[in-house]
């Protein structure tokens, strides 16, 4: 899930700052070209678009699945426009079921495109990097994640400083999406932002959302 378009969230309502969400906007267009960043579901309840991109690193799954550094994955990145907006008063109950059949759907679609993709077989693991407000909400998404059939993978304790300095730009960029599409949600600890990194693999993808598609009802549970 790209740093730059997963923090966003939409109210509806006019953008309190249109100066700054078309610049934003703009450099999210920019950023996906970029990445090669690609819709693979024409459903309007799709909520991801993907890229491919290499391993960073060796890798052993739960089910065995192992990656090996460069090996080609699947990176899932938020499809803003058809994120379920959030209300103003916080996510419910009704959001959250309509985020999690937006999810089910998603990976289904995402099946359907890689076994309908011979070039794409090499395809192992499908990933995502995901902001969270603080290490302790990361618990809390890996969990939800977990019913999806992802899992949470350790990021490296030591970053280097341009992998820090580079992460610090993403946070700026979060706070300003975040400032000009509700600056109500912006918080002190948005330049802070932990990163959750969860895999899912082919195998795990082709086991619970291949064939007929089946809602996924756990996930609401664990908000």
């Amino acid at each position: 899930m790209a740093v730059w378009d997963s923090a966003a969230r939409r109210t509806g309502s006019p953008h309190s700052h249109p100066w700054l969400a078309h610049v934003l906007f703009a450099l999210d267009r920019h950023l996906r070209r970029r990445h090669a960043v690609f819709e693979y579901s024409r459903s309007p309840s799709c909520v991801f678009r993907v890229d491919i991109t290499p391993a960073p690193r060796a890798l052993t799954l739960r089910d065995g699945t192992r990656l090996a550094p460069g090996q080609r994955i699947a990176r899932l990145h938020f499809w803003n426009e058809h994120v379920p907006a959030v209300p103003r008063s916080g996510a419910t109950i009704a959001w959250a079921r309509q985020m999690q059949q937006g999810m089910a759907v998603s990976l289904h679609e995402l099946q359907r495109y890689l076994a309908a993709r011979p070039d794409l077989d090499d395809i192992a693991a499908v990933c995502a990097i995901v902001p969270s407000g603080t290490r302790a909400q990361s618990g809390q998404l890996a969990r939800i994640m977990g019913y999806y059939g992802f899992e949470a993978i350790a990021e490296p304790q030591h970053l280097s400083f341009v992998e820090r300095l580079h992460r610090f730009g993403e946070n700026i960029l979060i706070s300003l999406i975040v400032l000009a599409q509700n600056p109500a949600a912006l918080r002190l600890d948005t330049l802070n932002r932990a990163r959750l990194r969860i895999y899912l693999s082919r195998r795990t993808l082709e086991e619970k959302f291949g064939g007929t598609r089946k809602p996924v009802t756990a996930a609401v549970e664990a908000l």
